[in-house]
């Protein structure tokens, strides 16, 4: 069961102009369930993509990083079911003939389409029904298909994820809208999470990648929920250039500033989605950890307590056992952090209480108190390194019986 996560409404999803989404039922691996996603972009939108940095990455993936040199896109192509991922030459003979399929029926060149797979990992796309569902998602291309589109992507997630905002920019007003899907192998190092976002925006195409870039690393790059990587992980950003702003050319401008803010924005709720959404989870957690002498050492310290599995199964029993917390900082990998000066709470929205300082426990602290805490579904681990300025969060959840369940059953 989700974590505090509500499906999203169609009503609550903004078209985006220059953006139009088709689905249809394509039987890739089950029956009954939209599985097939195409979203045709306007001429002269712009797109961005950061992907896994999964050495045994996944054909489309290949291909997506080829078509993107390239530029120019028209289109992307989404199925859900099998990942074409650990399918050597014939995985990149079948990304590439999707794009040649769907290029012809758009009028456009095989380069200029997105492919991305999401599912089970060393089986063979299904082509023959895959080829054949194209047609059927174009037919049914439409500006408002962002909900459908969203469900059609999903693999075990248990709810659609999906999310718009707006903001002004250059006295226009942008729209923002974007989804992504996930639930387990997802500890994304980029550089099964795929992860769209759409705006109207005019901005320079050499601005579009660092936007992309930061974006995914404030969001899609800061959560876990099994530490995971996997072969699929696509984050990809779309601007249509529709709204009619004046092109946004220097990333000091307020303009790139606010369009960044909400794009971050976006990701960021369609990543905690993901969190929200972990396989089994029962708990949403978030590592806070501050002082440290850069960014880096400070995401090293959150990683490791959020990729626990003492730490995160502690958690889904509310066991105050929290020096596993203690000991997944320790071995984070700073040789020379004092443990003398650390401190550690623990907290949820109505309560905090110090765990650990001077090298142990917090001489107010009591397990009763933890316990309390540990029994709400948002949780919040604080760690001061002591050490310097720097601070990064990370976005996790617990491991229960149902995470075993479903990975042992995933293929079923």
């Amino acid at each position: 069961m989700a974590v505090n996560l509500k499906p999203p409404a169609p009503a609550g999803l903004r078209p985006v102009p220059g953006v139009r989404l088709g689905v249809a039922e394509a039987g890739i691996r089950k029956t009954g369930r939209n599985d097939l996603t195409v979203i045709e972009l306007a001429p002269g939108s712009q797109v961005a993509g950061v992907f896994t940095q999964n050495r045994f990455c996944a054909a489309p993936v290949t291909v997506c990083r080829e078509h993107l040199a390239i530029g120019n896109i028209r289109a992307l192509v989404i199925n859900t079911g099998i990942a074409n991922a650990g399918t050597g030459e014939q995985g990149l003979k079948d990304a590439r003939a999707t794009c040649e399929a769907l290029a012809k029926i758009l009028s456009v060149s095989s380069s200029q389409i997105l492919p991305f797979s999401t599912g089970v990992i060393l089986e063979p796309l299904p082509m023959n029904r895959l080829l054949a569902g194209l047609p059927h998602a174009y037919a049914h291309l439409r500006d408002d298909g962002w909900f459908d589109a969203a469900h059609a992507i999903m693999t075990t997630d248990t709810i659609a994820k999906a999310v718009s905002e707006q903001v002004m920019v250059g006295g226009k007003t942008i729209t923002v809208t974007g989804m992504s899907k996930g639930a387990g192998m997802i500890r994304p190092n980029m550089a099964t999470m795929l992860g769209f976002v759409a705006c109207d925006a005019a901005i320079s195409p050499s601005l579009l990648p660092t936007l992309a870039r930061d974006a995914a690393d404030a969001s899609f790059n800061s959560i876990t929920v099994d530490g995971d990587t996997s072969t699929n992980d696509s984050f990809i950003v779309i601007a249509t250039g529709q709204a009619g702003n004046v092109e946004i050319t220097d990333a000091d401008s307020h303009d790139y500033r606010e369009l960044a803010r909400a794009i971050t924005a976006v990701a960021i709720r369609l990543a905690q989605s993901i969190v929200r959404d972990g396989e089994g989870a029962t708990k949403f957690m978030s590592i806070v950890v501050d002082g440290g002498a850069n960014r880096e050492e400070c995401r090293k310290v959150a990683y490791a307590v959020a990729h626990s599995p003492l730490v995160k199964t502690a958690f889904f029993a509310s066991d105050p056992n929290l020096g596993r917390i203690l000991a997944a900082i320790g071995y984070a990998g700073i040789d020379t952090l004092d443990v003398g000066r650390l401190r550690v709470w623990l907290g949820n929205p109505d309560e905090k209480t110090l765990v650990a300082e001077r090298g142990g426990r917090a001489a107010g602290y009591d397990e009763e108190t933890g316990a309390r805490i540990m029994k709400n579904a948002e949780l919040t681990i604080q760690v001061d390194l002591a050490r310097g300025p720097a601070s990064a969060n990370v976005w996790t959840c617990d491991f229960s019986y149902d995470y075993v369940k479903i990975n042992a059953d995933y293929r079923s």
